[in-house]
């Protein structure tokens, strides 16, 4: 009798260890339940602690955190630069230059961030509201068209053409032009700095502007001749500086000693003269005389880009200082002997 007693007490108490496990884990599948049931429908927040940009998103939804982070976005886009360029400054925004911020898809991707912790630890936090300590960056990207117009516009600015040593006659008066350097903006290297210093969220930025030399200084002017047809006067230039005058000989009426710009082409001392106009005016002189005493171009000869035009020595002496010639410009043999040597080939001739 005792031990069927014993049995039957064993049975009870199994059934009483079973039905309270079951009672566990129906309680235990209930918790979990409710857990699933309540991730699921937090699922569309973010975790507590988690921050993009330094925004705090912690439970929000995707619009809501987007609408906070966007805040934060336009300050940074809103920013003024300072933009230093050939001494002078522009103030300009990261907005103004084409940059922009991707606030979506960083939000997105603290939603991912949350999705991606386990199941466990992602309801513990909710529903201990701990802070999970997740920060994601924000993202900004940059138009390099919007960076490249605002170096074009600071370029048209700051950008100065070099200009040329030069000498000219104006209303019958020797002018002369000094060279200056210019300047110009170095584009390329520009866009790049400006790209960086929005990456960088930098306040200032400095661009290179380089000098861009003259072709033609000051010192390389050259020597010129300006011949005055009014004065019958040749004025002989080294650079800037007036180095000597010569009376000349120009022509005649009926003749034309042809005024403009005009370059020396060629020089030849004792040259032989050949008859230009053998059909007019040469009709009765020979073919061509060659030097020594009554050659038309005396001893020496400058040859320039107009056609038939020579500034050459004489013997007619008593034609100097008048309107003698068929458009050649006649010297004195001595003037002509001392100035040939200083006058290169290419030398500028201005006649007017």
């Amino acid at each position: 009798m005792a031990k069927g007693r014993h049995i039957k007490r064993g049975a009870r108490g199994a059934l009483v260890a079973a039905i309270a496990a079951g009672i566990v884990l129906l309680l235990l599948g209930g918790v979990s339940f409710a857990a699933y049931r309540y991730d699921q429908a937090s699922a569309d927040r973010i975790l507590p602690g988690v921050t993009v940009a330094g925004v705090d998103v912690s439970g929000m939804t995707r619009a809501e955190a987007v609408a906070a982070v966007k805040i934060t976005a336009d300050a940074r886009l809103a920013e003024r630069l300072t933009v230093h360029a050939g001494g002078k400054t522009w103030t300009v925004t990261p907005a103004e230059l084409g940059q922009t911020a991707d606030v979506g898809a960083a939000v997105d991707g603290a939603l991912e961030e949350s999705a991606s912790v386990g199941f466990v630890t992602r309801v513990w936090h909710r529903l201990r509201d701990e802070p999970v300590d997740i920060a994601v960056g924000l993202s900004f990207g940059n138009d390099s068209s919007g960076v490249d117009s605002f170096v074009s516009t600071v370029q048209g600015t700051v950008a100065q053409t070099a200009r040329d040593a030069s000498m000219a006659v104006v209303d019958g008066e020797v002018t002369f032009v000094h060279s200056r350097p210019g300047r110009a903006l170095g584009t390329n290297v520009s866009s790049h700095r400006l790209l960086a210093a929005l990456d960088e969220g930098a306040t200032s930025v400095r661009l290179p502007v380089k000098t861009v030399k003259p072709k033609v200084p000051d010192a390389k002017l050259g020597k010129s001749i300006v011949v005055d047809r009014t004065l019958n006067q040749l004025s002989f230039y080294n650079g800037f500086d007036l180095a000597k005058t010569y009376p000349v000989a120009t022509a005649a009426a009926g003749y034309v000693t042809p005024a403009g710009e005009w370059t020396i082409i060629d020089k030849r001392e004792n040259p032989t003269w050949t008859n230009p106009a053998p059909d007019t005016w040469g009709a009765d002189l020979p073919a061509s005389i060659p030097p020594g005493p009554g050659n038309p171009l005396g001893t020496r000869a400058l040859y320039l880009s107009a056609s038939g035009i020579r500034i050459h020595g004489t013997y007619d002496v008593g034609s100097i200082g008048t309107h003698a010639s068929h458009g050649c410009i006649r010297m004195l043999m001595s003037d002509v002997e001392e100035l040939y040597p200083l006058v290169p080939i290419g030398t500028r001739v201005i006649v007017f």
